[in-house]
C-alpha cells in the first residue's frame, strides 16, 4: 500500500509513515486522503483496497499497538514505522521511492495546474511551477481565480 501512495501522490517516505488513520477519510462513498488542502481523491479501485488494508493492518495485534492510530504502525508502542525501516522493505520489492515520486509529481503537474497539485498534495508552489515547466507543461497561461462568470 506504501508503494501505491508514493506512485499515487508522490509523497516521501517521510510523510506517507507519518499518515494516521484520521488522514484517511471514508464520507458519502467517497474515500478521501488528507496529504494538503483540499483531501485528495482515492480513485477505484484503490479506495477499497485502501480501506480494506486500514481494516488488517500489520502490527496492530500486539500488545504494544492495540490501537495504532498509524496506517503504518512501528513496532514501537503508539509510533508508526519509521522510513528507514519501510524503504528497504519495497527496495526487495523492486520499488525505488524516489524515481516514482519524481515520475508521479511530473505526471501530475501535466495534468493540472502546478499550484493546484501542490495545495492537494502538501508541495510549495514554486517547486512544482518548476516541475511543470520542466515537464513540458501547458498550464503556464492558465488564469487561477473564479471563471463561472
Amino acid at each position: 500500500m506504501a508503494a501505491v501512495l508514493v506512485l499515487l501522490y508522490a509523497q516521501p517516505l517521510t510523510r506517507i509513515t507519518r499518515l494516521s488513520s484520521d488522514d484517511v477519510q471514508h464520507e458519502d462513498g467517497k474515500v478521501l486522503v488528507r496529504l494538503g488542502d483540499p483531501p485528495s481523491p482515492v480513485p477505484a479501485p484503490l479506495d477499497g483496497m485502501l480501506l480494506n488494508y486500514l481494516g488488517q493492518r500489520p502490527n496492530t495485534k500486539t500488545a504494544t499497538n492495540p490501537d495504532a492510530q498509524w496506517v503504518f504502525p512501528g513496532r514501537r508502542a503508539r509510533q508508526p514505522m519509521t522510513p528507514e525501516a519501510m524503504a528497504p522493505r519495497l527496495r526487495q520489492l523492486g520499488f525505488l521511492t524516489r524515481p516514482g515520486r519524481t515520475a508521479a509529481i511530473r505526471r501530475l503537474v501535466l495534468q493540472a495546474p502546478a499550484p493546484v497539485i501542490a495545495r492537494m498534495l502538501g508541495y510549495n508552489d514554486d517547486h512544482t511551477t518548476c516541475l511543470a515547466e520542466e515537464a513540458g507543461g501547458t498550464w503556464k497561461r492558465y488564469a487561477p481565480g473564479d471563471h463561472a462568470r
